[in-house]
C-alpha cells in the first residue's frame, strides 16, 4: 500500500523547459550575472513579495504594467530585462511527454493529481491549450486566478482541499525551483526537485510511491 494519495505538479520547468535555466543564456549574452537578471525579471522567487512579477502572478497587475515596471528596473541596472525579449530567446523543446505520461499513469493507478502553477492571466489561454488538462489532473490551481502564489503555503493547502482534503503528509509535489520545494515541505508535503532532465525526478516519484522495485 502506498504512503501517498496525491501528486501535485508545477507547470513551467516541469512539463516544459525551465525559464530559470534559460535565464543563464540570456544573461550571458549581456555579460550579466544570471542571478541579477533573474531577480530583476522574476524577483526573489523563493519569497512572495510586491515585485511586479509576483503581483502579476497574483492577478493584481496586468502583464503590460508588470513588464513596464520590470523593463524600467532593468534599465536602472543597465541591462535588458524585457520579459518579452527573454521569453522570445528561449529555445523550447516543447512539452515533456514523459511527465505527461507520469501524470496520466498516476491517475490510472488511482492517485489524485493537481497542477499548481504560478502564472499570469494573459498567458492562460496559451498554456492551458498546451496540455490535456482534464486528462492529466483532477484539479488545476492557477495563482493568477486564486490571488495567491507559491511559495505562499495557502496555494498548496487550497490544492489539497480541492482534491478532497488530502493530508499534506500523503502528498508529493514536483517543482523546478528550490524555494517552492522548501515551501511545500514546510507544510508537510514531500518535495521533488525537477532538473533540466526530468527523468531523475520521475524515478524518485515512482520510488516514493512504490511503483518500482527499490
Amino acid at each position: 500500500m502506498s504512503a501517498y494519495d496525491a501528486v501535485l505538479f508545477d507547470y513551467g520547468g516541469v512539463f516544459t523547459d525551465s525559464p530559470f535555466t534559460a535565464a543563464a543564456d540570456f544573461a550571458s549574452k549581456q555579460g550579466v550575472p544570471p542571478a541579477v537578471l533573474l531577480e530583476t525579471i522574476f524577483g526573489p522567487y523563493e519569497a512572495d513579495t510586491d515585485h511586479p512579477w509576483h503581483r502579476l502572478e497574483r492577478g493584481q497587475l496586468t502583464a503590460a504594467d508588470a513588464f513596464k515596471e520590470i523593463i524600467a528596473a532593468g534599465e536602472a541596472r543597465g541591462i535588458n530585462a524585457n520579459p518579452v525579449d527573454f521569453f522570445m530567446s528561449m529555445e523550447s523543446s516543447g512539452i515533456r511527454e514523459s511527465v505527461c505520461d507520469c501524470a496520466r499513469g498516476l491517475r490510472a493507478d488511482g492517485y489524485k493529481t493537481a497542477l499548481v502553477t504560478n502564472n499570469a492571466l494573459e498567458f492562460r489561454e496559451r498554456w492551458r491549450a498546451s496540455l490535456p488538462l482534464d486528462e492529466l489532473f483532477d484539479v488545476v490551481v492557477d495563482s493568477s486566478e486564486e490571488g495567491v502564489r507559491k511559495p505562499d503555503p495557502r496555494i498548496f493547502e487550497l490544492a489539497l482541499e480541492r482534491l478532497g482534503g488530502i493530508d499534506p503528509a500523503r502528498s508529493v509535489f514536483l517543482d523546478d525551483h528550490p524555494g517552492n520545494i522548501a515551501a511545500c515541505e514546510a507544510v508537510g508535503i514531500r518535495g521533488v526537485l525537477v532538473a533540466d532532465d526530468p527523468s531523475g525526478a520521475l524515478a524518485e516519484v515512482d520510488r516514493l510511491l512504490g511503483r518500482l522495485a527499490v
